[in-house]
């Protein structure tokens, strides 16, 4: 496989992942779509506080549709900031910072954060198997 398209691949398939929770100007927020960058069995994991939450992406997708259409979270925007992204054959693994802000419960917040990402080569292209992230404090 050529490294500077497996790694344009990854940009793409990162960059799409963070768009999917913008509802920044009006934007819709996609999150439904995460099935389709994701293998079926993909975790996410959240590590802010002091016991890690690991959820399935069913778990992770109800909250935040929830919060992204109901008027709680609004103007919210996630980007990628940095990365640095290692490819060895059909696995790889990318470790983002990024920066999100928005309006929560009428209160303005913008913070950094970084995740860690584990993508595999599947017969359908590169999907995410797993993805962990923590919050600057």
């Amino acid at each position: 496989m050529d490294q500077s398209l497996v790694k344009e691949q990854l940009d793409q398939l990162t960059e799409f992942f963070f768009q999917l929770f913008t509802n920044k100007e009006g934007a819709i927020p996609q999150v439904n779509l995460i099935h389709e960058l994701f293998i079926p069995s993909g975790t996410i994991i959240c590590n802010t506080g002091s016991t890690p939450i690991i959820y399935t992406l069913e778990e992770f997708i109800k909250p935040r549709v929830i919060i992204l259409t109901d008027g709680t979270l609004v103007d919210f925007e996630e980007k990628e900031i940095s990365e640095q992204t290692e490819i060895f054959g059909q696995i790889a693994h990318r470790f983002s910072v990024y920066e999100k802000s928005g309006v929560r419960d009428g209160q303005y917040f913008q913070m950094k954060g970084s995740k860690s990402t584990q993508f595999i080569h599947t017969p359908d292209g590169w999907k995410i198997c797993s993805l962990i992230w923590d919050d600057e404090k």
